[in-house]
């Protein structure tokens, strides 16, 4: 299409146009140019006259005057002159006031040519259009910009690609791996420390939790010397009670402490050997047996009193008969036996044991009183001792912990108490060790008792003033006379029948080992004061008057005994 029409083209003659401008569109605005010039006119369709121009014509000669333009789609009637069009505005109109502000649409200031300025209808452009016509590119933009109002969607925005892009992101992802490893290792670390810190936490209690038990931490040993600790000790309040179970049937009694600790709310089961050296009502030396046989409930309480440093609240003496029946009210125990009971009811050799060997073993009333006083062959006494502990732990645990219902029990037990021990004083004190016993706070401690009846120091630390809160006090060895035993019967069980039969007779005895097997048995005193006395030991043990000899005496003792096969064993 070409951008403007030529003289000779059809329809338009052999006029000429020339552009003049373009509207608030962008559409080019033309005029004919005549080839005759004529004096410059502008066309007013207002006043059909024909007045001097308004516009500056950039295109036409100097003194020329422009023909009016047409608007080519109305049917080639003149168009309205707006004026001439001066892009750059530097020009002035022709006749116009010297340095008058430019009007793009042609117009001059008011009173430049006499005439009142028009209204908006009156102003309004009529644009002229040519149709299929369009004007040149670059124009067209230069003086479509200033009207037309762009939007951001209206551009489209193209991402080039970085040739240094893949580089790029390659170098984040190392670095973000690199960051993520080192964190990882962090939390290792950290994970390591919190572990090590725990262990070495467990590895402290569990090492502070052994020295307290065995009695070994600063201020609780006896080798602590200061003044403050055994204040401390004593300072705590306990509840003690004795008991002494009495099998009516096989004979032989078992003694056992009942503490309960109110101030740091622990009970204790401590096991007293029968051998343990006590003193007497007439000051002379005896054993646990034989005083609670002699001296009976108070005289045997106050001897333990002494020996032990303790302040014993009463005496609970438990036949067997009473041990079964207690037993079978509070329904049955469970005990982790350590050996079998046979029936004592059994008529035959393999018949099935009353009591099995294992753990969690139910035992009824019969079955607890058959394992509590059961005491194997060759067994020392400790071990029956201890059985007798294992029963009265289940026991405290199936009571009830209510003093009310505990003292029920006790009631309907129709026992002969001992007079500083009342029926409602026991079951109230049983209800508080069931309650500790039912939490995992009451233990059993076996006292130990040297061979010669007399508490080591061990014991003082640990079970003595830890546990009872006294001070071990035994009786002077050189109070009792010392008996030194060589077992040469073949049978290794007499030399602990012996012990016990001399301890109860109130003798310190001494282990002589195990010698030759002999006939017959010897009793040997060194001294001529000591005659007596072996004469009484050999009396003590069953042995002939005739045995009894003076000789040169084993070690340190005051009468020497080698127990031969014609001793027969009395005690057990």
């Amino acid at each position: 299409m070409n951008d403007r029409y030529d003289a000779g083209s059809a329809g338009f003659g052999a006029d000429q146009y020339e552009l003049v401008g373009y509207d608030e569109y962008g559409r080019p605005v033309y005029r004919q140019v005549p080839t005759q010039q004529t004096q410059q006119q502008t066309y007013d369709p207002y006043t059909q006259q024909h007045q001097q121009g308004y516009g500056y014509d950039p295109y036409a000669q100097q003194g020329q005057q422009s023909p009016p333009a047409y608007d080519y789609g109305t049917g080639g009637q003149p168009a309205p002159d707006y004026g001439s069009y001066d892009p750059y505005g530097t020009a002035t109109h022709q006749g116009g006031a010297q340095g008058a502000p430019h009007d793009p649409y042609g117009r001059t200031a008011a009173g430049t040519t006499g005439r009142q300025p028009r209204t908006a209808e009156q102003t309004a452009p009529q644009t002229a259009h040519i149709p299929q016509q369009a004007g040149p590119d670059h124009d067209r933009q230069d003086h479509a910009e200033p009207h037309r109002e762009y939007h951001t969607e209206q551009f489209a925005f193209v991402e080039e690609p970085d040739a240094n892009s893949e580089d790029v992101i390659d170098w984040l992802k190392f670095t973000e791996n690199r960051t993520e490893r080192r964190e990882e290792a962090r939390r290792r670390a950290r994970g390591r420390i919190v572990a090590l810190a725990v262990v070495l936490a467990l590895v402290v209690a569990g090492g502070v939790g052994y020295l307290w038990y065995a009695g070994k931490l600063p201020g609780l040993s006896s080798e602590d010397s200061k003044a403050g600790t055994a204040t401390a000790a004593g300072a705590q309040k306990r509840d003690v009670i004795v008991v002494h179970l009495h099998d009516t049937k096989g004979g032989g009694t078992s003694t056992a402490l009942l503490v309960d600790n109110t101030t740091t709310e622990r009970g204790t089961t401590v096991l007293v050997p029968n051998s343990l050296a006590l003193t007497s009502d007439d000051g002379t030396t005896t054993t646990l047996a034989k005083s609670v046989d002699d001296d009976g409930s108070d005289g045997t309480r106050d001897a333990l009193d002494t020996v032990l440093g303790t302040d014993i609240e009463g005496t609970w003496r438990l036949d067997t008969p009473y041990l079964q029946n207690l037993v079978d009210l509070v329904g049955n125990i469970d005990v982790d036996t350590n050996a079998e009971v046979p029936d004592p009811a059994a008529k035959k050799k393999g018949e099935a044991p009353l009591v099995n060997k294992g753990r969690d073993q139910t035992l009824s009333g019969k079955m607890a009183v058959a394992y509590a006083t059961y005491r194997a062959p060759g067994e020392a006494q400790n071990a029956q001792l201890e059985r007798f502990g294992q029963v009265m732990q289940g026991v405290l645990r199936k009571m009830s912990s209510d003093p009310q219902a505990a003292t029920t029990t006790i009631q309907t037990l129709a026992q002969i108490l001992d007079p500083s021990l009342t029926d409602k004083d026991l079951g109230t004190f049983l209800a508080g060790l069931s309650d500790l016993a039912k939490g995992g706070d009451v233990k059993t401690d076996l006292l130990p008792v040297q061979n010669d009846g007399t508490l080591s120091a061990q014991a003082s630390a640990r079970v003595v003033k830890n546990v009872l809160g006294g001070t071990a006090k035994s009786p002077d060895k050189d109070a009792a006379v010392s008996v030194s035993v060589q077992n040469a019967t073949g049978v290794k069980d007499n030399t602990e029948k012996a012990r016990v039969v001399l301890l109860n007779g109130g003798f310190t005895f001494l282990e002589g080992g195990t010698g030759t097997a002999l006939a017959t048995s010897r009793v040997v005193y060194a001294d001529a004061a000591d005659k007596a006395n072996a004469a009484e030991v050999a009396k003590t043990l069953g042995l002939p008057a005739g045995s009894v000899t003076k000789g040169k005496t084993s070690g340190s003792s005051d009468v020497s005994v080698v127990l031969g096969q014609d001793y027969e064993p009395s005690a057990g």
